[in-house]
């Protein structure tokens, strides 16, 4: 159970970091999503853009088995190597936007 609050704790740290960082453009609202009943976590972009609609993760994290799911990272950033920093082992992350067959060939867990 404490790693589960751990693993709680770096992805609402790492969102809300990413959360904070300076936007250029007023009419889009960062929104951060943490329900932690059911374990899932996001980053959303809300808002307009040169008269378009912007609506859409930025990231998205599930606990699943006791290993954090990265569900989408739309930043060029390696979040995973980010929550290794912080004391993740990579055998409890799972990069869920790959398909099954190629999460083999990566340094993090299957499923």
């Amino acid at each position: 159970m404490a790693d589960l609050e751990k693993y709680r704790e770096c992805i609402r740290k790492l969102i809300t970091e990413y959360a904070q960082l300076d936007s250029s453009n007023n009419e889009i609202e960062v929104q951060t999503i943490f329900d932690v009943e059911q374990d899932h976590y996001q980053l959303i972009y809300i808002g307009w853009q040169n008269k378009r609609r912007v609506f859409g993760p930025v990231m998205h994290f599930d606990i699943k088995n006791g290993k954090i799911w990265i569900q989408w990272n739309g930043t060029e950033e390696d979040v995973g190597e980010q929550l290794v920093a912080m004391g993740v082992p990579k055998h409890d992350i799972v990069v869920g936007f790959h398909p099954p067959y190629v999460r083999q060939y990566t340094d993090y867990a299957v499923s």
